[in-house]
């Protein structure tokens, strides 16, 4: 029976249950057991309705600047092709483009980095109409407003928070988030298992990290990580934090991150209890 069971997987033919066969197997259920069975059903979240609008903004805002900053690459990566050493900014500003095409002697080339400077042009406008959509959308909901006032966070970072995350009901607990952003601590790998007579068995072992788990919404870890780093150099209750991280012989590195877990954290919190942002939420209780 198995094995034609395979065989039809396989090759795919016709279903492996029918209409009259499926009706047969649900009619020999007792509603009792279907009953206890249906209880079981967890719900599934499938979006916030108020928020859509909001959402596709910041989609549009997101795919719209790593398109702009892939256009810098190809401008830069074109000077440097040449052996046109182009550090800093200054490549990009339309003031200093005649002066940069002019180090390019070729024409097909000099016509290329214009074609580029076009492009860019057109997607910095656009973005910039697609920012003032944006916060114009994100004003209309309250937690905006609490989120703004989370140092480093600003109301970009806040409308953005929004867009991907809709409602802070969907983490019970800070962990959850953190798992969600990339900040969750990985346990486990391939060697905590061995074969014993078949079967598999835990080894005894002490646990170890293994780093920061790599399923997670990539946009929400870079929005907490460039807010810890603007916290870090930021004079204010955040940079007090981080300093102290230092001054325990904590790694830059390590010291960034714990501060972006905990920049998480309350605003977790903060959206949730729908309070205002106070330093004492630095303190492990709290947070």
């Amino acid at each position: 029976m198995n094995k034609e069971l395979d065989r039809r997987r396989d090759a795919r033919f016709e279903p492996l249950l029918d209409t009259k066969q499926a009706a047969k197997l649900l009619g020999n259920i007792h509603v009792k057991t279907l009953q206890r069975y249906l209880n079981k059903l967890k719900s599934v979240y499938h979006g916030e309705h108020g928020v859509r609008a909001l959402k596709e903004l910041v989609r549009s805002y997101l795919t719209i600047s790593k398109d702009v900053a892939r256009v810098m690459t190809r401008v830069k990566a074109l000077y440097r092709s040449w052996a046109i050493p182009c550090t800093g900014k200054q490549v990009y500003a339309p003031r200093h483009r005649a002066g940069w095409l002019a180090k390019l002697s070729d024409p097909a080339v000099h016509r290329r980095a214009e074609f580029y400077y076009q492009q860019l042009d057109a997607l910095r406008s656009l973005r910039q109409q697609v920012r003032r959509e944006l916060l114009a959308e994100s004003q209309k909901h309250p937690a905006w407003k609490l989120l703004c006032q989370i140092p480093s966070m600003g109301p970009i970072r806040a409308a953005v928070l929004i867009g991907i995350i809709q409602t802070p009901h969907r983490f019970r607990t800070k962990r959850q988030l953190w798992t969600f952003s990339g900040f969750g601590i990985e346990t486990h790998s391939s060697g905590d298992d061995r074969s014993v007579e078949g079967q598999l068995r835990r080894r005894n072992r002490p646990v170890s990290v293994r780093g920061l788990n790599t399923n997670h919404n990539h946009d929400l870890k870079n929005l907490f990580k460039a807010a810890a780093i603007v916290a870090a150099h930021k004079p204010g209750p955040f940079q007090e934090f981080y300093t102290a991280l230092l001054a325990k012989g904590i790694r830059p590195e390590m010291a960034r991150l714990t501060l972006a877990r905990k920049i998480a954290a309350i605003t977790l919190y903060l959206w949730k209890k729908g309070v205002r942002f106070d330093a004492q939420y630095l303190k492990p209780q709290a947070a």
